[in-house]
């Protein structure tokens, strides 16, 4: 098997590979931007949780009461880890528990009245930021940008 690249191939063309490699550079800032701002929308929830406390709100939020077991594997977290937040979590206010209804045994958590105020401002801050960053686009730009991301993220 040949190592060399086919003159074909899409790689071979140097402008094609440059552009490639810029497109690679805006990935990467867009995933450091994400990131970031994942951290500030965390420290909305509240300061003084790890930003996986608000993976765990973010998911209750969307998904409703949830058994600990359940949601640590919905988060792809790991159940002592999430057991940890959650007590951090229910010592702050944000979250109760309750016997659950189909096991006397087991418990389910829910976001308290505070809890779910709290994710749904940190919800605004991050479309709030999503949204200034893409004000002055027109509307064919921003459905060009999302069929070529929905492209992107297909393959």
């Amino acid at each position: 098997m040949s190592t060399m690249l086919n003159e074909a191939s899409p790689s071979a063309d140097p402008e094609r590979r440059e552009i490639q490699l810029a497109l690679g550079v805006e990935i990467n800032a867009l995933l450091s931007a994400s990131r970031a701002l994942t951290e500030r929308t965390a420290a909305a929830f509240h300061p003084d949780l790890q930003p996986a406390a608000f993976h765990l709100a973010r998911w209750l939020y969307a998904y409703g009461p949830a058994n600990p077991s359940t949601l640590a594997e919905a988060v792809a977290m790991d159940r002592s880890s999430t057991s940890n937040l959650l007590r951090r979590m229910k010592a702050l206010g944000l979250i109760e528990s309750a016997p659950d209804p189909t096991d006397r045994r087991a418990v389910k958590v829910s976001l308290t009245g505070d809890g779910e105020s709290r994710v749904v401002e940190a919800l605004d801050l991050r479309g709030s930021t999503f949204f200034d960053r893409t004000s002055n686009w027109t509307t064919e730009d921003l459905q060009t940008f999302t069929d070529l991301l929905r492209d992107f993220n297909s393959r």
